[in-house]
């Protein structure tokens, strides 16, 4: 990128805050600098619901104005969402059929089971219908970030268990998404889709992007955007990574003309 990004994008967990808990004040303040700039967008696998109380609700007082540039993509880009007149409104959404929900609770459970990673202990569901996507959380929701990061320090777990359900559901998407979470959508669909998607939604160029992530490894979420080779990437490690970065790129930003 030879010019200064029109369009700025993040993950969510462990990017702009630790996994399933509200961003920080600092990050909130400067989410709202950043969108008095430039384009804002935040593309996770996590579902509106987390948006809305990790993000939404943390956000210091701002104008409409402020807020119709922050671009917000759940389940990786398979829902939208802007803001309009200060209300928050969807845009679109790509919902899987019942047959192919049924086909993937199914198939998680039975092989998070015959693996033994169907856990007794949990913090909430295990399970989640999010529409557009069908979610495994090995130690549910609300699990302590603590208690994530031990059950699958290597990864090797959720790989596991990854590989078994996607050679059960060929015509579906299976990724890994959070710390201990296995995600299935249409195939497809990954974060590289939601980027494409978010281009054609703002107007904005994917060489025009700015995206910032935990996991740019081979093996993580955000790796597709990486694979892209259009959208420039930032490596972090950690939301306070992240805001030390942002600090360093707002002097850069013009202001909105």
């Amino acid at each position: 990128m030879t010019s200064a990004p029109r369009l700025v994008s993040f993950d969510l967990d462990d990017t702009l805050a630790p996994s399933k808990t509200a961003i920080d004040p600092r990050m909130g303040d400067l989410l709202i600098r950043l969108a008095e700039r430039v384009e804002v967008a935040i593309i996770s696998g996590g579902q509106m619901g987390q948006f809305r109380s990790q993000v939404i609700e943390q956000l210091p007082e701002a104008p409409a104005e402020v807020l119709s540039h922050l671009h917000l993509l759940p389940t990786c880009g398979t829902q939208y969402y802007r803001y309009d007149d200060g209300e928050l409104v969807q845009l679109y959404t790509q919902d899987l059929t019942a047959d192919e929900k049924h086909r993937a609770l199914t198939a998680v459970e039975e092989e998070a089971r015959r693996l033994g990673l169907w856990e007794s202990t949990t913090w909430g569901d295990i399970l989640e219908d999010r529409g557009s996507q069908i979610t495994f959380s090995a130690l549910g929701q609300a699990a302590p970030v603590e208690a994530k990061k031990a059950w699958d320090p290597t990864g090797e777990r959720k790989s596991l268990l990854r590989e078994a359900v996607a050679a059960r559901l060929p015509d579906l998407e299976v990724r890994s998404g959070g710390s201990t979470s296995v995600d299935i959508t249409r195939k497809g669909i990954d974060k590289a889709y939601g980027m494409r998607r978010l281009a054609d939604e703002s107007g904005v160029s994917l060489g025009d992007m700015l995206f910032y992530g935990d996991r740019l490894d081979p093996d993580g979420n955000d790796y597709p955007v990486l694979a892209m080779g259009e959208v420039e990437c930032v490596s972090v490690d950690g939301w306070e990574d992240t805001a030390d970065k942002l600090e360093a790129l707002l002097p850069t930003l013009p202001p909105r003309g």
